[in-house]
């Protein structure tokens, strides 16, 4: 049984000044649900280089952020974040929020708004590859899954992920006559 909390909460565009909170916000929603689907030794090799400056360094390659700006256990804090962003032809982006903030729109919230940047930037898919922790989320979202992979972390570990896609437009159908994802591969990440 899934419990919806009511939180109140604003989405904007976020500044090159956010970016220490984006990163508290994501380091937060690793450590605080990571754990449910990833050995210690992963989760901790996954949140060990997020600082500010990643999402500075995102942000200088056209990267677009959004923030969700509201107040958990008494202040007022970055509850989490979305991104969109364009590799060559494709389209990506992810959500990541705060662990006790999940279950209250938040998140949802987010990713239209990352869609939406991506819509106006032309987008007719996005693709994402989705922790384990948040494949339900993504598919209760409109994604689906094409393939299953790793992201080859820093220290050269690997962490299970699942790749997925989302059709945009009016038709709610493909949007893309290219062909989906390998059904497995091994992708870096720092």
């Amino acid at each position: 049984m899934s419990h919806k909390k009511t939180l109140k909460f604003t989405v904007r565009r976020a500044q090159p000044s956010d970016v220490d909170d984006i990163a508290a916000a994501h380091l937060d929603s690793i450590r605080s649900i990571g754990p449910q689907y990833y050995p210690a030794d992963i989760v901790n090799d996954w949140g060990a280089r997020v600082k500010g400056a990643l999402y500075l360094e995102a942000m200088g390659r056209g990267e677009e952020f959004f923030i969700a700006v509201g107040a958990s256990e008494g202040r007022t804090d970055v509850l989490g974040f979305s991104s969109h962003g364009v590799d060559g032809d494709e389209h990506h982006a992810g959500v990541y929020v705060r662990g006790a903030a999940t279950r209250g729109g938040i998140g949802s919230a987010l990713l239209r708004t990352a869609e939406a940047s991506a819509i106006a930037a032309g987008a007719r898919s996005i693709h994402l590859d989705s922790s384990l922790a948040a494949v339900e989320f993504y598919k209760a979202n409109g994604f689906d899954e094409v393939g299953r992979g790793e992201h080859r972390l820093w220290s050269g570990r690997s962490m299970a992920c699942v790749f997925m896609r989302k059709a945009l437009g009016p038709s709610g159908g493909s949007a893309s006559n290219r062909p989906l994802q390998p059904t497995s591969a091994v992708r870096n990440r720092s």
